[in-house]
């Protein structure tokens, strides 16, 4: 895929991972449609820094939690910028959950988020692609998808669930849309922690290091690019899934 000229939508595009995808998106020439859904300043500055570029981008609000909106997300983006070539399926809910503090609400939100709003914005994105165009999603997973440990239980199942859905829609879509997905690992600290929560993380990591915004962005572009791969997961993590 010639990725110069082409119209991505980015989910939680304002903001931490999201953005930086969004930002190398908009680098290579894409016109990008930055989807957020609290965060309007931030969605402002993100397209300020890809307009300042000389950049394309647009901030479009939208609560994930409610299906309709989400699908709603790929007509407005398309009313917007003429179509939708390039789905990246980036904003989630994440927060720690054991078993016994895993409540009703923790689960519903996460599960609407991370899981339900991205497969009916890719089903939305395969019927405005239709039987004649083409396209490619990405959704971004986790490494604990397939190395699940007593907390986060509730992100895990919805990551876990990306990655199925992933392969799934992968072949339902061939060949005229391809999906994958990036699994990221210790990229950025969660809200509230810094530095130092993820040097003792490295500890844990086969190679030693947590990773950069940049090398989850470099495999989006990889599989962006790649038009003979689909339904993979690549893991940007270190080897941490290990």
């Amino acid at each position: 895929m010639v990725l110069a000229g082409k119209v991505a939508l980015v989910t939680g595009g304002a903001v931490r991972l999201g953005k930086a995808l969004a930002l190398a998106l908009a680098d290579q020439g894409v016109r990008v449609v930055l989807h957020y859904g609290e965060s309007l300043k931030a969605a402002e500055e993100t397209a300020a820094a890809i307009r300042a570029t000389g950049g394309v981008a647009e901030p479009i609000q939208a609560d994930l939690r409610d299906a309709g909106e989400a699908t709603g997300l790929i007509e407005r983006a398309a009313k917007r910028f003429g179509r939708v070539d390039i789905l990246v399926n980036s904003a989630a809910v994440f927060g720690p959950a054991e078993l016994e503090k895993a409540t009703e609400a923790l689960w519903d939100e996460q599960f609407a988020v991370n899981l339900k709003a991205p497969f009916f914005l890719v089903r939305a994105f395969a019927r405005h692609v239709g039987r004649e165009g083409s396209g490619a999603i990405v959704n971004i997973a986790d490494w604990r998808a397939v190395r699940p440990g007593p907390d986060h239980i509730p992100y895990t199942i919805t990551k876990a669930g990306v990655v199925a859905m992933t392969t799934s829609l992968a072949l339902a879509l061939a060949p005229r849309i391809r999906v994958n997905a990036v699994a990221p690992g210790a990229i950025l600290p969660p809200p509230g922690e810094g530095e130092a929560y993820l040097a003792r993380l490295a500890e844990q990591i086969p190679l030693k290091r947590h990773g950069e915004p940049a090398d989850v962005a470099e495999a989006l572009l990889y599989l962006l690019r790649a038009e003979f791969v689909t339904g993979q997961v690549l893991f940007v993590d270190g080897g941490e899934h290990l």
